[in-house]
């Protein structure tokens, strides 16, 4: 498939040695989280304060971050559990609670890299889902239409240069602050691009011998202007 290094990355439904042993033997890179299931959070939180970093991320809420490293006689190497471990003692609206509210996230990897690199690489696999996500509902290629490998595969490419053309028009439409907002984001997902910019009422109006096009939405209009311009 390709000469270069493969990370695997897989949710917690998928935490078994098994996997990790086919990993090491396939030489693929993994980050797997792991299913506590009975594990107290108290043991980690435990083991957090003992072996790991702590960072204050704000009054009453500490985070402890760090890796272990593991022998396993199912495993034909040894490997790492990353821990991700957070004690809150302080809600985010002042009130103090009497019982210390603690949450767990472990990972299963064979890398030894940073751990914060290992814990963003791990994240990004959700970021990833929601690209899935949105071509196959925004874009509504789900399900392919024919039983024609041939048809379907000329779907496929037509997806694939809308939505990447789309992709574009989402991020540019994000370089300039001229587009109605609710919260600053760092993109738009296909279907308000295809909502707000592709979609949009309009209409061709002549006046004095010259004929405009006349945008219903006014608070799309400058970055609709700005859009044409660079892809005119």
């Amino acid at each position: 498939m390709t000469e270069k290094p493969l990370l695997l990355r897989m949710d917690a439904g998928n935490d078994a040695l098994n996997n990790l042993a086919v990993c090491q033997e396939e030489g693929v890179h993994f980050i797997i989280k792991r299913n506590l299931r009975r594990e107290s959070p108290e043991a980690w939180l435990a083991i957090a304060q003992d072996q790991g970093k702590a960072t204050v991320i704000r009054e009453g809420c500490t985070r402890y971050t760090g890796k272990i490293r593991v022998t396993d006689p199912g495993l034909p190497q040894p490997v790492y559990q990353v821990f991700d471990v957070r004690e809150t003692t302080i809600a985010k609206d002042g009130q103090i609670l009497l019982i210390p509210k603690i949450t767990v996230d472990v990972y299963w990897t064979d890398l030894d890299e940073d751990v914060a690199d290992i814990i963003d690489l791990y994240h990004d696999h959700a970021t990833c889902e929601q690209f899935h996500s949105e071509l196959k509902t925004d874009l509504d290629l789900e399900r392919l239409p024919s039983g024609k490998f041939a048809t379907n595969d000329l779907v496929l490419c037509q997806g694939l240069f809308t939505y990447t053309l789309l992709r574009i028009i989402s991020q540019e439409s994000l370089r300039v602050n001229d587009s109605p907002l609710r919260k600053k984001v760092q993109r738009r997902r296909i279907r308000t691009v295809i909502q707000t910019l592709i979609t949009l009422a309009a209409k061709m109006v002549t006046h004095a011998r010259r004929q405009y096009l006349y945008i219903g939405s006014r608070a799309w209009l400058t970055p609709f202007k700005r859009l044409y311009q660079a892809f005119a």
